[in-house]
């Protein structure tokens, strides 16, 4: 085992956290947060914390297969390059695309901007990063004249006031949550939350608008109109560094407090509030996220937020401007090399010729994408069509994260060649006709950029397994046998990176934002020693923090920003006839995206099992659900089975399901099955936050619980829901017929085997089955059945597989839940410290009363603080009590 911490840079969300990594020698690795990496000074959330438990090599892709049949690297990517030329031949360069990913490091998505536009010659390049953060880049190319965050996470320690908007910062950015919460009890910032749902950030807040679902536009040219009542606006910045007030604020005054509040449907009092915080507060910082961009209003709902920046001229200084949070870890950097479908390599612009002149000349390539190529949802499109013959994905899953999935999965499987790189089997990988198996985090050696433009390493210290291999490999490799192998004769990522960096200084001068001059020339061992350092970083210039705009300097022609006119549109899904919910979608605290990371541990899986829909009381006595029951929910695309969770938590006629489970982990539990691909206009990014559904109870006639040492059997089941245990797996199943024989059903479903003792209870009249399996007294497996959802204690039994049972001992298990005197952590609270829902129950009744004494006794809540909301409620306190802006809240 190595002695040696290598520094490298957490693979989940955009927050950017340092990691340091040393292998354990077992597969997994140590793993603890970087002290000196200025985006979290040594603190991971749950995920980062597991990831050296999420490193096993099981269902790793390890070798290239071409339909379906192991082979070697030269004949699958012969195969490639030989179906991408004939495609391009017959049918032109439009013929092809290639769907990528946040999750690719700068230099894999620079290599493959590069072939596309450069030597292909389409701009048939997009990325998943299009349903995360493409309306924050329309808004700010709109307003800035480029795709600039201003600020720095800084900012939010020096802010007065820090407007959430769209932002569930507690579970989806913990860290940078954290760093908030740090500055509030030193500063006394007040915390506005905007969340059509209550959440754990919204329970921190000093001011929760339980915004009406999409009027975010209403909400902020209501704001905007506001301060320009009431002289709140600077006039001087808007005079000397801006365009378009006038018509902006005109359009905004539609938004009087009436029309605000009915729109919004915010109380008067509530908007008002708000209103008059934000213009008597000079330092503000507006951080919004997904429940701004995921809208077929999403641009303007940012140029909104801009608007009001731009006309106080908070922007660019300590402590005030707005700020786009991304959900992954590089979909900066993917903005930034070109790795949207609308723009160049360097943040330059498709449309401009001069820019086009500037990217071709550079590469030395034989053409230049002249207009901007499909957007990801009109790419699945041109998929499904016909025009898009040939399609390379690269580590994304679109068949479960795109809208409509099921349109998707069909376009993909009717595609006449598909080449999927990924580093292990998915939904989307089974329909590949060449799988191409890439090295993943902690084998790979590249650069990510941060939600504040800080640029980190990522660094290997894994040797990949079998024979996978870099992305940016990967494509070279094609590129070459494409016939431009001296344009992609990279040695190394540095090179890669080396080149780009010269690419953005190139006739540059000023003139644009991006510019990492200072590394044109970067060798293997300046590159292999790099710390993360903010852009811009010009040649000559040391690593320094940075802002823009405070002086003005904006990117457009003029040097001026733009005011952006935003009027409002109701969703169309709020209109709909027959589907009487709005469905919003979302994360959860501790999985990841499409759970092929997350789901591997089950400290990770332990916090929340299986998908489920939130549903308000009122709601569901209407619908006749109850807690725990199935419901299913369906839109005009597609159905999902769910777990009801019966909460004042949503809005009254409001749904929400979290995104991440798959075909692998449940039956119906693919929500973006279900939801809307329309889009935003500008952007092309799909509207995730708001799709018409219908919900019903799903008529289950039997309902059961399972852990096995083995992974499960399901068929026979009509609904399944599986996840890892402490000593192997644990499942939720329900049907809609019984079985004729339950011990066959049971036995094959638990996977074990026939050299298996079953113990069983049966009460038919009650309709409780109870099975549980021994393998020469080991616990290996049990298998409970109700006509309601079942009780037992999982977590309990979970974490029993594999134990020697005393004969004497086998009856409590029998019971599914352990005696008086015998422990059970119950389900997962905090996932950093593995604290159970039970242990803070007891803690609380021997006196913990807040949330810090809690922590005190148990480190529950101490590390990412995702789980303070949860703990508050469990023992009755407030999440993060006192807070000094607390009156606020009381007072509304």
């Amino acid at each position: 085992m190595s002695e040696e911490w290598t520094r490298t840079t957490c693979p989940y969300c955009g927050v950017g956290c340092g990691v340091l990594a040393r292998p354990r020698g077992d597969g997994g690795a140590e793993i603890k947060g970087d002290p000196e990496h200025p985006a979290n000074f040594g603190r991971l959330c749950a995920k980062g914390s597991a990831l050296g438990e999420t490193l096993s090599r099981d269902g790793r892709l390890l070798r290239p297969m071409v339909d379906g049949a192991e082979t070697d690297w030269d004949a699958a990517l012969d195969r490639v390059a030989r179906r991408f030329a004939e495609t391009i031949a017959a049918h032109g360069p439009d013929s092809v695309a290639f769907y990528g990913s946040g999750q690719l490091l700068i230099e894999d998505y620079y290599v493959a901007n590069k072939l596309m536009k450069g030597f292909i010659g389409t701009a048939n390049i997009d990325t998943n990063s299009r349903l995360c953060m493409a309306s924050s880049v329309a808004g700010h190319r709109r307003a800035f004249g480029s795709d600039t965050v201003p600020g720095s996470y800084r900012d939010l320690e020096e802010a007065d006031l820090v407007v959430l908007a769209g932002s569930n910062l507690a579970w989806c950015h913990p860290v940078l949550f954290q760093r908030l919460l740090a500055a509030r009890e030193t500063r006394g910032t007040t915390i506005v939350a905007i969340d059509p749902r209550a959440t754990a950030t919204t329970a921190a807040a000093d001011l929760h608008l339980a915004i009406a679902p999409g009027a975010d536009v209403a909400l902020f040219s209501g704001l905007l109109a506001h301060l320009a009542e009431t002289g709140g606006v600077d006039l001087r910045f808007i005079a000397a560094h801006t365009v378009g007030f006038e018509p902006a604020l005109a359009e905004a005054r539609a938004f009087d407090l009436a029309a605000a509040a009915r729109t919004t449907e915010l109380a008067p009092e509530a908007l008002t509030a708000f209103y008059d915080l934000f213009a008597r507060t000079e330092r503000v910082v507006t951080v919004y996220s997904q429940g701004v961009n995921q809208s077929s209003a999403g641009t303007d709902k940012v140029n909104a937020i801009l608007n009001c920046h731009l006309a106080t001229g908070r922007i660019g200084r300590p402590g005030m401007g707005p700020f786009s949070v991304t959900g992954q870890p590089n979909a900066m950097g993917g903005r930034e090399v070109g790795g949207l479908a609308n723009m160049l390599a360097a943040h330059m612009d498709i449309d401009n010729p001069e820019h086009r002149g500037i990217v071709q000349a550079f590469w030395g390539s034989p053409t230049i994408a002249a207009k901007p190529g499909l957007k990801a949802v009109d790419l699945f499109r041109a998929v499904e069509d016909g025009r898009v013959k040939a399609l390379w994905i690269m580590a994304t899953n679109p068949v479960d994260s795109m809208p409509e999935a099921n349109r998707v999965r069909e376009a993909i499987r009717n595609c006449p060649f598909v080449v999927v790189s990924d580093v292990c089997a998915t939904d989307t990988t089974a329909l590949a006709d060449v799988l191409l198996p890439s090295a993943a985090w902690g084998e790979k050696d590249g650069t990510v950029t941060n939600s504040e433009r800080r640029m980190s390493r990522q660094r290997a210290f894994l040797a990949p397994p079998g024979e996978a291999l870099p992305d940016w490999r990967q494509v070279a490799e094609v590129a070459a046998r494409l016939g431009f192998g001296d344009a992609f004769a990279h040695r190394s990522p540095a090179g890669i990176l080396g080149e780009y960096a010269r690419l953005t200084a190139t006739r540059n001068g000023g003139r644009r934002d991006l510019d990492l001059g200072a590394l044109a020339g970067i060798s293997d061992a300046e590159y292999d020693a790099l710390t993360p350092f903010q852009w811009p970083r010009r040649a000559g210039e040391a690593p320094a923090e940075t802002r823009f705009f405070a002086n003005g300097g904006f990117y457009h022609a003029d040097r001026k920003a733009r005011f952006v006119s935003t009027p409002f549109r109701v969703p169309a899904a709020r209109t709909s006839v027959g589907f009487p919910f709005i469905l919003n979608t979302g994360r959860i605290r501790d999985q990841w995206h499409t759970m092929t990371r997350t789901a591997k541990t089950p400290r990770l899986t332990g916090h929340i099992g299986e998908p489920f829909v939130e549903i308000h009381p009122a709601d569901a006595e209407a619908l006749g659900v109850k807690p725990a029951d199935l419901a299913e929910i369906e839109s005009a695309h597609g159905r999902a089975i769910l777990r009801v969770v019966v909460t004042e938590r949503q809005r009254p006629g409001s749904l929400f399901a979290p995104m991440h489970w798959t075909d692998q982990f449940a039956s119906q539990g693919r929500i973006d099955a279900v939801t809307s691909s329309a889009v935003d206009p500008v952007s092309g990014q799909p509207e995730l936050k708001i799709t018409a559904v219908s919900a019903k109870r799903f008529q289950a006639a039997w309902y059961a619980f399972a852990v096995s040492r083995a992974p499960f059997e399901t068929d026979g089941a009509d609904y399944f829901a599986r996840a890892p245990a402490r000593g192997g797996w644990r499942a939720e199943l329900a049907g809609l017929e019984e079985p004729a024989d339950w011990t066959a059903f049971a036995r094959k479903a638990l996977a074990l085997g026939e050299a298996i003792e079953i113990v069983a209870y049966h009460d038919a009249a009650a309709g409780q089955r109870r099975f549980v399996a021994f393998a020469a007294a080991t616990f290996a497996g049990a298998f409970f059945v109700a006509r309601e959802p079942v009780a037992a204690a999982r977590a309990w039994l979970g974490e029993r597989l594999g134990e020697r049972i005393a004969t004497e001992e086998r009856l409590r298990l029998l019971a599914g839940r352990p005696g008086a005197d015998v422990r059970d952590r119950g389900a997962t609270v905090c996932a950093c410290f593995d604290v159970g829902r039970n242990e803070i129950l007891e803690a609380a009744a021997q006196g913990c009363a807040t949330v810090a004494a809690v922590g005190a006794r148990l480190e529950a809540g101490t590390n990412c603080g995702s789980c303070r909301g949860e703990i508050a409620r469990l023992v009755g306190a407030e999440a993060n009590a006192p807070r000094p802006g607390g009156g606020l809240r009381k007072a509304l």
